[in-house]
């Protein structure tokens, strides 16, 4: 083999295992968001949750503004299409979809609330298909079904989930469906944005961009700061709210828009059902929750599905590798005659 060949070859074999990593890194990064109960639960004894995303908030935007600085020369090249792009992920994904389905929980049957919004991935594949004219494999569709049901069991467990259909015809359930939506929506619009911005990029806008919203709904919902008495107490708090801004809020997001980089959208929304599996192994562990067998069912059931979908991409991107090197070769090989013939 030349030596342009095992250039190629080389190339071609890192961009794979880049690509096949990035599966794993959404579902990590989906995973930490599992986490965010441990520090959530001793903030919302102080502050109501939409005064917690907005000191998150400031917090992330502090510690990226150097680093979107950096890459402020990719800013340069934002588009209308871009910039609407930015805008769902950052107020639709990340500061509305938060609101509305806090709302539907409190404005509908949770049960029917919780099961609609487990329609996300469908979202997303239907919208990945639409907008980013993903192709999907073969039998993916049933493995949408195997996660779906792994999911529904995490939830419900063998029960049914709602007791009539009037249930479901309900503005939380409206609600419910709109959060699915944004979330299937953002992480479309994710995959979009980076293909023409860096992973790091993307992150720090997604923070930065939702602060102006989230400081307008917070003066609106028109509540105390109620900072708890004592040094101990107020150390507890900042603690957790550090915690909580950096591991479920900015490791999770770089490690998962990292993946995402590498990962086809209709991938990726398959991986987030890491996030309710780590849900019921942290309130398992913290909380003392009983982990059911019907939860175990649809923690293996689920953990098989990512296992298939990360096999199904590895095969993809493998003949994706194949083909790329086939065409190289070609071109090479074109170029060689039309030497020759000039000579």
């Amino acid at each position: 083999m030349s030596q342009s060949s095992t250039v190629l070859t080389s190339k071609g074999f890192d961009r794979s295992s880049h690509m096949k990593s990035g599966f794993w890194l959404v579902a990590i990064g989906a995973a930490l968001w599992g986490a965010d109960p441990l520090f959530r639960i001793i903030l919302l004894k102080s502050f109501t949750s939409t005064q917690i995303v907005l000191m998150e908030h400031v917090l992330l935007f502090i510690a990226l503004a150097p680093v979107l600085w950096k890459h402020r020369e990719e800013l340069k090249a934002v588009r209308l299409r871009q910039i609407l792009a930015i805008l769902f992920v950052s107020w639709g994904g990340s500061a509305l979809a938060s609101v509305i389905f806090t709302m539907a929980l409190s404005n509908g049957d949770l049960n029917a609330v919780l099961l609609l919004q487990k329609l996300q991935p469908l979202v997303a594949i239907i919208l990945a298909r639409v907008i980013l004219k993903e192709m999907l494999p073969r039998n993916f569709g049933i493995l949408i079904v195997v996660a779906l049901f792994g999911t529904y069991l995490l939830t419900f467990g063998w029960s049914l989930p709602f007791g009539h259909v009037n249930d479901f015809v309900h503005v939380g359930s409206l609600l419910a469906l709109g959060a699915a939506v944004l979330w299937g929506g953002s992480t479309v619009m994710g995959s979009y944005l980076l293909r023409s911005m860096k992973y790091e990029t993307v992150t720090s806008l997604r923070f930065m961009v939702a602060l102006p919203l989230l400081i307008v709904l917070t003066s609106v919902e028109h509540a105390p700061w109620n900072m708890p008495a004592g040094t101990w107490a107020g150390a507890a708090v900042i603690i957790n709210l550090l915690l909580q801004a950096l591991l479920p809020g900015l490791l999770s997001l770089l490690l998962y828009y990292k993946g995402l980089s590498t990962t086809k959208a209709s991938y990726a929304t398959m991986a987030e059902l890491s996030f309710p599996m780590v849900g019921v192994v942290i309130n398992w562990i913290a909380f003392q929750q009983i982990v059911t067998v019907a939860q175990l069912t649809g923690f293996m059931l689920i953990w098989i599905t990512l296992f298939m979908i990360s096999r199904q991409q590895k095969k993809l991107i493998g003949s994706m590798s194949i083909l790329s090197l086939t065409q190289a070769k070609s071109r090479r090989c074109f170029c060689i005659s039309d030497l020759a013939f000039y000579v």
